[in-house]
């Protein structure tokens, strides 16, 4: 692995943040490994579920600046992105940074504000940068972005486009916690949120150093062969209406050298790639509804089905 202990750096931030929101192990292992990856995330999910504690609980684990967006349906770009002001007492303009300028984002139902708005965070997610008025301003690494909508209201909302849902590493959902996983957090919220007093366990350069080195994680032809087997299933079933983007092949082995690397290994097993393919793919195909499949088949569910047929390469 080099000098950077990928596995030490992604257990201890998936069990700093399993002090705040209880249950999910797997889920918050999946977020960690897109963090690592370079990736976004994208949390469809009712409210109440921990979301927004879930992005404070990881900034303060990886000692990172952390900012809200809370997406309206009158919110303009520049207030994701920042504006250039006239500034009498200075006499020239000036630039106010949006919130997009920090280390973790979180948009708070994205699926709120219009297309116009939604899009402007469409360069920063994938170029690390964001042009206002002709300038270029890079963004500091790391920059994460954890975007939630409600899937249940669908009045007054515009749902994502598909290049915008491209953009984002994974999908997932929180979920309601076990029952003895939300009687503990009525115990640890009863006094003071455990939140408060969570201390970090690594620096954000760590982090940054942790992805560099996940790039470096050895995937085999074999492998490479596999992860394309896979999206290229995703292009010629017939459940399926709109396969998978190249940009997706290129999450899923970005994923699985993640995945990989905190299972502590310096090389990709098929079994990463299967542990990945879900949240990576899933929000990436336009299913048919047409034919041999049911309404009520998930893209999860054709995701799966996929993964399961498709042959695991041997050496």
């Amino acid at each position: 692995m080099g000098e950077v202990d990928i596995k030490k750096i992604g257990e201890d931030i998936i069990e700093n943040v399993g002090k705040v929101i209880f249950g999910k192990r797997d889920e918050i292992k999946f977020i960690v490994t897109a963090l690592l990856s370079g990736g976004h995330i994208l949390l469809d999910d009712i409210p109440g579920t921990g979301k927004t504690t879930l992005a404070k609980s990881l900034a303060r684990s990886i000692s990172a600046d952390c900012k809200r967006i809370q997406f309206t349906p009158d919110l303009l770009p520049s207030d994701v992105t920042g504006i250039n002001f006239y500034s009498q007492k200075e006499n020239e303009f000036i630039f106010r940074a949006g919130p997009i300028f920090t280390n973790i984002l979180i948009a708070d139902e994205i699926n709120r504000t219009t297309p116009r708005t939604q899009s402007a965070l469409l360069e920063c997610m994938g170029e690390g940068q964001a042009t206002i008025d002709g300038e270029t301003y890079r963004l500091e690494p790391p920059f994460f972005v954890i975007a939630t909508q409600n899937p249940i209201e669908s009045q007054g909302t515009f749902p994502l486009p598909e290049a915008q849902t491209d953009r984002f590493f994974m999908k997932l959902k929180l979920g309601y916690p076990p029952k003895d996983a939300e009687i503990e957090v009525l115990g640890e919220h009863s006094d003071v949120s455990p939140l408060e007093g969570l201390s970090s366990v690594c620096v954000k350069e760590d982090i940054v150093s942790a992805q560099n080195a996940v790039r470096k994680i050895n995937a085999s032809e074999l492998i490479r062969r596999y992860a394309v087997d896979i999206v290229t299933a995703t292009r010629t079933s017939e459940r399926v209406r709109l396969g998978v983007s190249p940009r997706g092949t290129l999450a899923l082995l970005r994923a699985s050298q993640a995945w990989a690397a905190l299972d502590g290994r310096d090389y990709v097993l098929p079994d990463d790639v299967k542990a990945v393919a879900v949240p990576v793919l899933s929000h990436r195909i336009i299913s048919n509804s047409q034919g041999t499949i049911r309404l009520s088949d998930s893209n999860e569910n054709i995701i799966r089905y996929i993964v399961d047929t498709v042959p695991v390469p041997i050496k």
